[in-house]
């Protein structure tokens, strides 16, 4: 444990705690506001009232039109929403582009799309996770549809060149989708300025509840709904919309821009810390992921010779919360596509770690996991068959 006694949690790009403000914002909605926002009663109206201004929050912070923001359960069915929406609705094409190192949600779902007659080149990204615009371009047929290029990777924090990318697919009339799941919240973001068509988001990333999300698409985009069964979201995404959750998304939306650059910063500065001080105390250490053009909260290294399950479990026994990669494949024996797409060996792939720092992240709890992972490494090696 901590000087303090209490447990480190430096994971939060898995996942975030719920601001207080938030839940509190959140409450009133889950016991006296409660109506169906379909209902025409007051207590319905007083829901809509509410879906409409948390609509025009979200809006406003990335830079569109309320009119352009869907809510959705989270990033993955944002992004099942982007890819298969916009597949369905194509009338002449049938090729989507996007990178080795997507989250699970967009190669998984492209993988489905195979099965409806959709073809997808996966491109591949260099040493620190960077795809190439050049290859993009090189890669758009007459049947191009889609490009799918996510905001910032989940694993290694590398900020990928959208504006580069915008101007290939704005040539050539071609949509473009991102998933800003780590960076929204974390960095400035606006659509227009990125110049993307779709864009994913979920609010667990950024101080709110779980299970819900929203799906940006840019006005004239045609997109076909995945979820049937009634006229919500303007009849892209039918069911009952979580009211709760939607003020909780927004709230924490609001919340995460007040002093974001200066926040980005004071992160940025401790993540640094962080690394170097790993650098310092650890041989045969190495950074993944772009040294400079990387979240502010993103730490990924590899630390050869060892496996990252044991160094989490010695970590999780003196309360240090990290991750050995993305949460949604944590409990595979596979390494991480991420790490391997980048190009590291199987054996060093499985022997990353991520600490991924929050808003309460202070440089005590930086200097205890200097002080106590250190020696960990030294006997998990002392341990290994991997050293002659």
């Amino acid at each position: 444990m901590s000087t303090s006694g209490e447990r480190i949690y430096l994971d939060h790009a898995a996942t975030t705690p719920v601001l207080p403000e938030v839940a509190d914002a959140m409450r009133p909605y889950m016991t006296e506001m409660f109506g169906n926002p379909s209902s025409v009663h007051s207590f319905g109206q007083e829901a809509k009232r509410v879906l409409d201004e948390s609509r025009d929050a979200v809006a406003r912070i990335i830079g569109a039109d309320a009119s352009e923001v869907y809510f959705t359960s989270g990033g993955t069915e944002s992004d099942n929403l982007a890819l298969i929406g916009v597949a369905k609705a194509a009338k002449n094409g049938n090729h989507i582009i996007t990178t080795a190192i997507e989250h699970h949600a967009v190669l998984e779902t492209c993988e489905y799309l195979k099965t409806a007659g959709i073809e997808t080149t996966v491109l591949p990204v260099d040493e620190h996770g960077l795809v190439d615009p050049a290859q993009i371009e090189a890669a758009i047929t007459d049947k191009t549809i889609l490009v799918s290029v996510m905001h910032a990777n989940n694993e290694i924090g590398t900020i990928e060149p959208l504006e580069e990318i915008s101007k290939i697919t704005r040539e050539r009339g071609i949509l473009l989708h991102t998933d800003a799941v780590q960076a929204i919240g974390a960095i400035p973001m606006d659509v227009n300025a990125l110049g993307v068509d779709l864009l994913t988001l979920t609010a667990h990333k950024f101080y709110g509840p779980k299970g819900i999300g929203a799906l940006y698409v840019r006005k004239g985009t045609r997109i076909a709904p995945i979820i049937h069964g009634g006229s919500q979201e303007r009849q892209r995404r039918a069911g009952t919309e979580n009211v709760p959750g939607i003020v909780g998304l927004a709230k924490a939306l609001e919340i995460s821009q007040v002093d974001i650059e200066a926040r980005a910063r004071s992160i940025s500065d401790l993540r640094d810390y962080l690394i170097r001080g790993l650098v310092e105390r650890i041989e045969d250490l190495r950074l993944n992921g772009h040294p400079t053009r990387r979240l502010p909260n993103n730490v990924n290294v590899a630390v050869q010779y060892i496996e990252g399950e044991g160094m989490l479990l010695s970590l999780d026994m003196i309360g240090v919360a990290a991750s050995s990669g993305s949460a949604c494949t944590s409990g595979s024996l596979e390494p991480s596509h991420v790490l391997r797409a980048i190009g590291l060996p199987q054996d060093i792939a499985h022997g990353s770690i991520r600490f991924s720092l929050g808003r309460a992240t202070t440089q005590a709890d930086l200097d205890f996991v200097l002080d106590h992972f250190p020696p960990i490494v030294a006997r998990l090696r002392s341990l290994s068959p991997m050293i002659g």
